[in-house]
């Protein structure tokens, strides 16, 4: 269902892309062939016309885009997700003590050697 929606929407997209190349920025575009002729579609019909299957095809898009959403196949584990987790705290490299040293006792003068009593 899912691949069946996302060509549609594809198809529908395409058909956009055309029927907007057709029409003029000024909105003569596809009536100005008919401007000499009354045929089937006069002038109004058309600009009327390629402006509600404009309309109408940005509105399918845009319902198909939603259903195909909905329709989207599940994880095949319940618990695993289609995104993967960033990471909350960021692990630098390296060892980076934020702790400043202790500082260390002075050396202590060496003492001399405790005198033995003469025999």
């Amino acid at each position: 269902m899912y691949i069946v929606l996302i060509v549609l929407t594809l198809i529908c997209a395409v058909l956009l892309i055309c029927v907007v190349l057709v029409q003029k920025s000024k909105g003569g575009g596809l009536s100005s062939t008919f401007a000499g002729s009354n045929q089937i579609m006069g002038v109004r019909r058309t600009n009327s016309f390629i402006e509600k299957l404009t309309w109408g095809l940005a509105g399918a898009i845009c319902l198909l885009s939603i259903l195909a959403t909905f329709s989207m196949p599940k994880a095949i584990n319940s618990n695993a997700s289609r995104v993967n987790a960033a990471p909350t705290e960021q692990v630098v490299p390296g060892n980076f003590n934020t702790e400043a040293p202790a500082a260390e006792a002075p050396a202590a003068a060496p003492q001399a050697p405790a005198e033995t009593p003469a025999e």
